[in-house]
């Protein structure tokens, strides 16, 4: 694997924790870098990437710019990793607009998408289930902000507010400690997914998802509860894509 991450606080955090987690599984980061933000020419990094010839190349850029470049370059230097994945910015729908079909089979991942609502039958966790009201926010949201992409951010938010709601009704109170003691024992779903805390507050059962950008669309390819898709694996070298 190659790792080339933005040098910033949480670039440098998710890149030492992926290395970390690679090793665990039993590969090998094999090449690693980390650039300032807001590059914009990665060619001299990319070089090095291709002479170093890895199955998997991890990108945790910090900006959709810099995933956009990224991707444009690699087809203008022919480097042809197996696998691509870019934390976050992968996962916009400004980012496939950047780049057009040169995003094709990239993976990124996401605490939620909207493609979720998608989901169907055929084994799947019913998404009323898992993700209850998720449907029709997203059909709110779109007809609202019409030219917006439906980010997890909102629904982040609204899924906030709805354990908010619940708290002061299990609790019967406005109070801050009874709402913190009640959400502390809540395992409760909302359309952002399930929510459910450690004893320090620390969120334990929202799933990501990883997707992959398949004919335009975003893929959820995992967890293969969550996963109508499968991957596209392994990626074909730029000149033997249509």
């Amino acid at each position: 694997m190659a790792l080339i991450s933005v040098d910033d606080v949480s670039g440098r955090s998710v890149a030492q924790a992926t290395s970390e987690l690679v090793k665990k599984r039993g590969l090998q980061v094999i090449f690693a870098h980390a650039f300032p933000p807001g590059t914009t020419d990665f060619s001299a990094i990319l070089t090095k990437v291709r002479a170093a010839n890895p199955d998997v190349l991890g990108g945790i850029p910090a900006a959709i710019e810099e995933s956009a470049a990224i991707i444009s370059q690699m087809k203008a230097l022919n480097v042809n990793p197996r696998m691509v994945g870019l934390l976050g910015a992968a996962s916009s729908d400004r980012f496939y607009a950047s780049v057009g079909r040169e995003a094709e089979f990239v993976y990124g991942f996401a605490p939620w998408l909207p493609e979720l609502i998608e989901i169907r039958a055929g084994g799947l966790i019913p998404i009323a289930q898992q993700y209850p009201g998720a449907r029709e926010f997203v059909e709110s949201y779109r007809k609202e902000f019409p030219d917006t992409f439906v980010s997890f951010a909102p629904a982040a938010a609204y899924g906030g507010c709805q354990i908010l709601v619940e708290a002061i009704r299990r609790a019967g109170s406005l109070e801050g400690g009874k709402l913190r003691d009640t959400i502390l024992t809540m395992n409760y779903n909302t359309v952002f997914g399930a929510f459910r805390v450690d004893q320090d507050g620390l969120q334990i059962a929202n799933k990501y998802v990883m997707m992959q950008w398949q004919d335009g669309k975003k893929a959820i390819v995992w967890p293969q509860e969550l996963a109508p898709a499968t991957p596209r694996f392994p990626t074909p070298p730029w000149n033997q894509r249509p």
